[in-house]
C-alpha cells in the first residue's frame, strides 16, 4: 500500500471513547501508528466537524468542549483536506458511480483529492477497491498489516 491514510469520524471517535474496549484499542492502534509515521494522516473538515460533534454532544458521556478541541488541535499537524468546490464536485461524482450518500462520497472524494491509498473507515465495505481509494476497516485488521509510504 501506498500513500498516506485517510481518518474517517469513527475511527476519531473510537479512540476517545472507551466503552467498546476492543474498538478502542484498535482505533488507538492505528492512529498511534499513523503519528509515527510523518505526513500518513489525512483529515478533512467534514471529518473534524463530526467528531466534535459526536463526541460532545451524542456520547453520553462525552468530552467536553475543551477536550474535544484540543484533540482536534492536536490533528491540525496532519494534512488537512478542505471541503471546497473541487471536493463537492467529486464527490457528486463519487455518489454517482457508487451510489453512496452525499456524506458518505464526500469523504471518499477528500481521500481521493488528498492522494491517499487507504480510507480507513467502518462505514463503507471493506476491502472495496474505490478508483484506486482501498477500504480498509480498522476494527477487522491491525495497522501491522499496512506499511505507508506519505
Amino acid at each position: 500500500m501506498t500513500g498516506p491514510v485517510f481518518v474517517d469520524t469513527n475511527v476519531l471517535v473510537y479512540d476517545r471513547d472507551q466503552r467498546d474496549a476492543a474498538k478502542h484499542r484498535r482505533a488507538h492502534a492505528w492512529m498511534t501508528a499513523l503519528w509515527q509515521q510523518p505526513g500518513a494522516g489525512v483529515l478533512s473538515g467534514q471529518v473534524l466537524s463530526e467528531f466534535h460533534w459526536t463526541v460532545t454532544k451524542k456520547l453520553k458521556p462525552g468530552l467536553d468542549d475543551q477536550q474535544a478541541r484540543r484533540y482536534v488541535n492536536t490533528l491540525f499537524a496532519w494534512t488537512f483536506v478542505a471541503v471546497d468546490q473541487a471536493a463537492i464536485s467529486e464527490a457528486w461524482r463519487v455518489q454517482d458511480r457508487f451510489g453512496f450518500s452525499f456524506w458518505d462520497a464526500l469523504i471518499v472524494a477528500t481521500a481521493r483529492l488528498a492522494g491517499c491509498g487507504v480510507l480507513l473507515t467502518e462505514d463503507l465495505k471493506d476491502d472495496q477497491d474505490l478508483g484506486g481509494l482501498l477500504v480498509v476497516n480498522p476494527f477487522n485488521r491491525p495497522p501491522e498489516l499496512f506499511t505507508t509510504t506519505a
